[in-house]
This record gives structure tokens, C-alpha cells and sequence, in this order.
């Protein structure tokens, strides 16, 4: 099943390239900016990439002389990362063409574009999950897997590192880009001279379409392949204890599950349509929530049947497809919180664009609370989820059944991960047409349903952060099970107990809420800083070029380009290596069971820090939108839609570069500390 489903994936993804290549490409003047598009976004990767590269030689190089396993973790760490830098191309390519076919097509029809870019965003999703089942399969057997299965998934956890690695400077790189970019373009542009959104008159208006790309495109599909990867090899490792009851079936089951997620993604892909926009009530996510319903029913058929086969020993199937559906059910009530905290159809959006007819500082205040309060739903969510799986888990009678029980509801989850990704690269792809329509001067019919889809973007890439917190936090469960066994084959004396109580015990989990919220100053604190270098462009340029206001000159686009990724890559590197130094410190200096602490306290706050930054900033977004769209509170350019573009502004850094990092983040430290810990022993 493993190749096949592959090599099914890759096929249909071709398909899916050529679908979306053959659509009209629109006008000479819409080719005209998505060319500017494209030529800035691959530019920042080529050096984003560049850089990452010169990082990541030196990581590997460190992991040869101080692990002892043969070259195999270096190895595993080269190939994780060059797959998650491949993944994040793929997802960024297909980005960049498939948003000047979607702005064409929206002036056919609602159902075109939608058709178009979330097709576009699939391919992303089908390629990035196929790869990383691939790798992991393709190192699992290359490293003796079938004659040693209880070795190779300890020597295939620098894979999982290595895609950490690359995920975590490509979301953050991204993610500064982006947000620099979008703050710099909003605040001088539609606050200062009072121009519109996606204006050509702007000089940041490319560099801000160049950034959805980079960041939501190229630093998201580096991520969501490092979570696959990452919960892959916890689940495969956690599966050898159970070696005597299930064989290698046992440790192969994950990627089995994997493949059928595949094939129940494609089907939920083919099933998104719309009604046209002239229907009484067109709405985009109903269809893509249509989708996502196939292919979680789908994979649900598909988990009875895995769990029967593969983990059935005296009636136990029966209780780990039960703990597979909690996974698959978790996911969708994840999809409905954070639809409900990001949606313009429900309460807290609504709260906060009323709050906007008092000004920014209570639009500010309103959205924070419903950050905060956003993250009580999940929480409970995903320790229900921890529970029942591991009671089920438990019940099968089998030793080590329960921590399994928890590994086969995160396989569960991750069961719609291909369909979940390609809701997430719809999102830019629809940004970005709405830039490309608006640039080109289209009918207000056109822009109508890029903006329709755009703000059904909005929703679908909070959801899909939403969606990588929780599968972080249950992955992370994993990998932390996975650290304790490892630690315990190494140190006889370890009874797996972390005894809060000791000092250093203490003081490591103290320090790893700390990193959280320093890596999340650092990372905002970058946008700030990158903001600063575009809002001083864009200013120089409405003062020195004459007749860029009057619509007689262009803006120098390019410059503002250069200068966001210039600013990007410099921001990145000092959160990244924070993230980076401080667990080997703190392993080396307090040890493992100190390490085990640092671990569990920074996954906790971590996840709780990523949820309130995610909904907290979708939602500011998203009550924008509410009032261009919905024309409410005065509409367009009234005093409450400056107030909610304050708020949008300070909510872009958090959903766009610390929230999504944050959870890259978590699975990093994870994996940090299962490829290092023979040193805190």
C-alpha cells in the first residue's frame, strides 16, 4: 500500500498541475504582476534556502562527531531537510502560477476559481504528505528496517530533525517576510494616504502579494511535512514496544494509515464545488467543508480496516480503531473551534468588528480576549482526546496498549493532513488573485469573489494552524514517550518518573516556558524591525517619485522587494539558533530528567501560546472583512475599517510568523532531544 498509494498521489498531483497550467491566463496586465509575483517569491526563496543550507551543514556536520550510530542520524538529518526544503518549492511553485489563473477565472465564475485554487492548493498538500510518507518508508528499508525493525526507527529520527530544522526557518523566515511586508504596504498605504488594499500605487503591494507565497506556501508546506514526518517516526518508535504482539506490522502501521489518509484525500479534493455567485447564499466553505466530511468518513472506513489487518490481537483492532476515530474526530472538532473563533458568520468576529466603531484600542482589546478565551475549547479537546485514547488503548489488554492507543489517534488525525494542506495553499492562492484582480483594474463583480474567497481563505489557513497545533501536541506526546524509552535503554536507573520537585527539574521546565515566550518576542519583535526598513521605502518613494499618487509613474516594486527579503533572512537567524542551543544547554548542563521537563512545560505553553497568537490575529483579520464585505459600521474607509485594519496589522505578526512557528518549534525540541539524548545522560 505504501508505494501505491504514492505512486497514485504523485499521479493525480501531476494531473492537477496540468488542470490548473491549462486555465486561461488572463490579460497582458494581470500576466504583467503575477510575473512580478513570481520573480520575488522565488528570488527570497533561492536565498532563504541558500542560507538555511550554510545552517544546516554545520548542524550535520556537529551531528556526526557526537552521535555514534554509524553516520545514520547525520544521513537522515541531510535527507529530512532537503526533502522539507523540496516541499516547501513545491508548495510555493504551483502557488505563484495558480493565483493569475484564479483571478482569470473569477471572471467567469465563482466556481471556476474556487475549482482553481483549490486545486492549486492541492497539488501542495497531495505532494508535501506523499513525500514525507516516501521518505520515511524509503529510510525505514534503507537502513535494514525489514531485517531490524526495532532499530531503524531509532536511526530515522534525524529525518524528523532535519525536516524541524529546515521547517522552522523557512515558516519563520517566511512568516517575517510576509508580515513585514503586509504591515509596511497597510500602514503607509491604506492608513497614511489613504489608498485601498492591493493598490498598484503602493511600492510594498508586490512585495505583500510575494509574501502570502513565501510564507504561507513555502514556510507552511515545510511545516505540515515536518509534522507528518516528525509523527510518523514518534508513532513507528513507540510501536517497537509493542513488537511482540504485532511484529513489524506494529511499527509499519503508521505509514499504512498514512497511505489510505492519501487516497481519502484525493477523493474529498475532487468532491469541492460551489454554487455560482449569483445563488442566493455562495459560500466557498461549505463546499470545502463538504470535502473535508468525504474524506474524513472516508478515512474512517479506511482505519477499520488497517487496525482489523495490522493491530488485531485478541480482539484488540477493535479498541485501536477506537482510539483512530478519536484522532479523526478531534481533527474535525479542532476545524470547528477554530472556524468558530475565525469566521465572519460567528460571535467573536462579530464582537470584534462592533468593538471597531469605538476605535483601535478597544478593537484591540476585544480581539486579545478572544485570543485568550480560543484557547479553553482546544485544551479540552485534546486532553479528552490523550485520555480516551489512552484508556481504549489501555483496554486492549495488551502491555504498552494504552501510549499505542495514543499513537494511532495521532495517526488518526493526521489521516487528513493531504486535505487539511490544501485548504491551507488555497488561502494565498486566493489572496493573491484578489491582489492580481485589484492591480489590473477588474470589474467589481471579479473582485467581488476574489474577495469572497479571499476572506474564505482567511478562515481555512487559521483552521489549518488550528489543525498543526493539536497534531503538534499529540505528536509531541509521542516523541516525549518515545524520549523517556530512550533514555531508560540508556540510563537503567531512569525509572521514567520527572520528578518536579528536584531543583534542576524545577528550573528546566521553568526555562522551556521561557524560551517560548522569547522566541515569540524575537519573532515579532523581527516583523517589527523588517516593517520599519519597508515603511521607510514606501515613504522615501511618495516622496521622491513624482506622479506615482496620480497613477503617471510606477512604483519601484523591486526595490521594496530586495529590501523585505533583506530584512527577512537577517531577522530570522536569532530566533532560529535560540531554539536551537538552548535544549542542548540545558540537556548538557541540568540532564535528562531535567531535559524531560524543559520539554513537557515548553510543548504545554507552547501550545497554548500558538492557539491564542493563531485565533487571536485570524480573528482581527477576518472582522476586516466583516466590514469591507458585509459594508457594516460604515463600510470601506470609515473610521471603524481603520480601526479594524489597526487591529488586522497587530494580528498579522501573530497568526503569520510567531503562531505558526511556535508549533515547528515544539516538534523541533522533540526531536532535538531524541537525536541528542545519549549527551544528557
Amino acid at each position: 500500500m505504501i508505494p501505491l498509494s504514492g505512486g497514485i498521489t504523485v499521479l493525480v498531483a501531476i494531473y492537477l498541475v496540468w488542470y490548473v497550467f491549462k486555465a486561461d491566463r488572463g490579460d497582458e496586465s494581470m500576466q504583467e504582476i503575477a510575473l512580478a509575483i513570481k520573480q520575488g517569491a522565488m528570488a527570497f526563496l533561492k536565498r532563504q534556502y541558500t542560507t538555511i543550507a550554510i545552517l544546516a551543514v554545520i548542524v550535520a556536520i556537529i551531528l556526526s562527531l557526537v552521535t555514534k550510530d554509524g553516520g545514520h542520524t547525520p544521513l537522515a538529518f541531510v535527507i529530512g531537510a532537503l526533502c522539507s526544503a523540496l516541499a516547501g518549492f513545491i508548495g510555493m511553485y504551483v502557488s505563484v502560477n495558480a493565483n493569475l489563473r484564479t483571478a482569470s477565472a473569477a471572471r467567469r465564475s465563482l466556481n471556476d476559481a474556487l475549482k482553481i485554487s483549490f486545486r492549486g492548493g492541492a497539488v501542495t498538500g497531495l505532494a508535501v504528505t506523499a513525500l514525507s510518507l516516501l521518505g520515511v518508508a524509503g529510510l525505514f528499508y534503507g537502513f535494514n528496517g525489514v531485517n531490524n525493525p526495532q532499530e531503524a526507527p531509532l536511526l530515522i529520527v534525524g529525518f524528523g530533525f532535519g525536516a524541524s530544522f529546515v521547517a522552522l526557518f523557512a515558516q519563520l523566515g517566511g512568516g517575517i517576510y510576509t508580515k513585514a511586508a503586509d504591515v509596511g504596504a497597510d500602514l503607509v498605504g491604506k492608513v497614511e494616504a489613504g489608498i485601498p488594499e492591493d493598490d498598484p500605487r503602493n511600492p510594498a503591494v508586490i512585495a505583500d502579494l510575494v509574501g502570502d507565497n513565501v510564507g504561507d506556501c513555502a514556510g507552511r508546506g515545510a511545516d505540515l511535512f515536518e509534522s507528518t514526518a516528525a509523527e510518523n517516526i514518534g508513532a513507528m518508535i513507540l510501536g517497537i514496544a509493542l513488537f511482540p504482539a504485532f511484529g513489524i506490522n506494529g511499527i509499519l502501521f503508521p505509514l499504512v494509515a498514512r497511505a489510505f489518509g492519501l487516497l481519502a484525500s484525493i477523493v474529498g479534493i475532487f468532491c469541492v464545488r460551489t454554487k455560482t455567485v449569483e445563488s442566493e447564499d455562495p459560500n466557498p466553505m461549505a463546499a470545502l467543508n463538504i470535502g473535508y466530511g468525504v474524506t474524513s468518513i472516508l478515512a474512517i472506513i479506511a482505519m477499520y480496516f488497517v487496525t482489523n489487518q495490522m493491530i488485531n490481537k485478541n480482539g484488540s483492532g477493535i479498541y485501536f480503531f477506537g482510539c483512530a476515530v478519536i484522532g479523526i474526530i478531534t481533527s474535525y472538532l479542532f476545524v470547528l473551534v477554530t472556524q468558530y473563533y475565525t469566521d465572519t458568520k460567528y460571535s467573536p468576529v462579530k464582537q470584534i468588528a462592533r468593538s471597531c466603531q469605538t476605535g483601535p484600542a478597544t478593537t484591540i482589546i476585544t480581539g486579545f480576549a478572544v485570543g485568550l478565551e480560543s484557547t479553553a475549547a482546544p485544551v479540552v479537546i485534546i486532553s479528552a482526546a490523550l485520555l480516551l485514547s489512552h484508556y481504549l488503548g489501555s483496554a486492549s489488554g495488551l502491555a504498552g496498549g494504552g501510549i499505542y492507543g495514543t499513537a494511532v489517534a495521532t495517526m488518526g488525525m493526521l489521516s487528513t493532513c493531504a486535505y487539511i494542506l490544501a485548504m491551507d495553499t488555497f488561502g494565498p492562492i486566493t489572496d493573491n488573485a484578489g491582489g492580481i484582480a485589484e492591480m489590473s483594474h477588474q470589474p467589481s463583480n471579479v473582485r467581488f469573489i476574489t474577495d469572497l474567497l479571499d476572506g474564505c481563505g482567511n478562515t481555512t489557513k487559521a483552521i489549518t494552524k488550528g489543525y498543526a497545533i493539536g497534531s503538534a501536541a499529540l505528536a509531541t506526546f509521542l516523541l516525549f514517550s518515545a524520549y523517556l524509552d530512550e533514555v531508560q535503554l540508556l540510563d537503567k536507573s531512569f525509572n521514567r518518573i520527572v520528578d518536579i520537585g528536584k531543583p534542576e527539574v524545577f528550573v528546566g521546565g521553568f526555562l522551556g516556558a521561557m524560551l517560548v515566550f522569547l522566541f515569540t518576542s524575537t519573532a515579532i519583535r523581527a516583523v517589527g524591525n523588517a516593517a520599519q526598513y519597508v515603511i521607510k521605502e514606501v515613504r522615501r518613494q511618495f516622496a521622491e517619485i513624482k506622479g506615482i499618487m496620480e497613477g503617471i509613474t510606477k512604483p519601484d516594486y523591486a526595490t521594496c522587494v530586495d529590501i523585505v527579503t533583506l530584512g527577512a533572512l537577517k531577522q530570522m537567524v536569532l530566533p532560529g539558533i535560540i531554539v536551537v542551543v538552548v535544549p542542548i544547554v540545558v540537556g548538557i548542563i541540568l540532564k535528562a530528567e531535567a531535559a524531560a521537563s524543559f520539554l513537557m512545560v515548553a510543548t504545554m505553553t507552547g501550545i497554548l501560546m500558538a492557539l491564542l497568537l493563531n485565533n487571536g490575529g485570524g480573528a482581527w483579520d477576518n472582522a476586516k472583512k466583516c466590514i469591507e464585505l458585509g459594508g457594516i459600521y460604515g463600510g470601506k474607509a470609515s473610521e471603524a475599517h481603520k480601526a479594524s485594519i489597526v487591529g488586522d496589522t497587530v494580528g498579522d505578526p501573530f497568526k503569520d510568523t510567531a503562531g505558526p512557528s511556535i508549533h515547528v518549534l515544539i516538534k523541533l525540541l522533540s526531536t532535538i532531544t531524541l537525536v541528542l539524548a545519549s549527551l544528557y545522560v
